[in-house]
């Protein structure tokens, strides 16, 4: 996990020094609709996430953007408490813009780092894993002197439980601006 944080701010900072397009510093926040692939029935749970990012322009109709996030996600659960799931998400998305600098379509791997979880509180042998790997895809519209709007499907590949078969799921509707 570590090595992965240091990868990616490593291919950060490598970029920025070699990067002659130029980046923009931003920050982003909205709903998550998000719920858990698992063996049991849930529903959607709708929650936040809040956070920053920096887009590094290689081409003009390519670049790459890693995020740092606080996104709070989980389920309904039927006849039991609400799975809640905190983490700091680090998604990195590769952005193509089909729009030149208007509309772009967004994919990418997404490392999650476990902050909070409430497993113990719903009566459950389940016990969260600390780490959840997903990849991503979306499209973002850039509206106004820096204003932009996105929506995002994330898919878990890892399981979020060290005892059983579940997998997040969010859909992600954000607000932002580019500095």
């Amino acid at each position: 996990m570590k090595k992965a944080i240091l990868l990616t701010m490593f291919l950060t900072l490598g970029s920025l020094s070699i990067n002659a397009q130029g980046f923009h510093f931003g920050v982003k926040g909205g709903a998550n609709f998000s719920n858990v692939k698992a063996d049991f029935n849930s529903d959607n749970i709708t929650n936040f996430h809040v956070g920053a990012f920096v887009e590094l322009n290689l081409t003009p109709s390519f670049s790459v953007q890693p995020e740092l996030l606080y996104s709070s996600q989980g389920a309904k659960v039927e006849s039991s408490d609400d799975i809640k799931l905190d983490y700091i998400n680090i998604p990195v998305m590769a952005r193509f813009y089909v729009l030149p600098k208007i509309v772009s379509i967004d994919a990418g791997p997404q490392f999650g780092f476990l902050v909070n979880d409430n497993y113990s509180n719903i009566g459950t042998d389940f016990k969260a894993k600390n780490f959840d790997f997903a990849v991503a895809g979306g499209v973002t519209v850039n509206l106004i002197q820096g204003l932009f709007v996105s929506g995002r499907y994330v898919v878990g590949l890892t399981d979020t439980s060290e005892n059983a078969d579940i997998k997040n799921t969010t859909a992600q509707f954000s607000v932002g601006y580019k500095f």
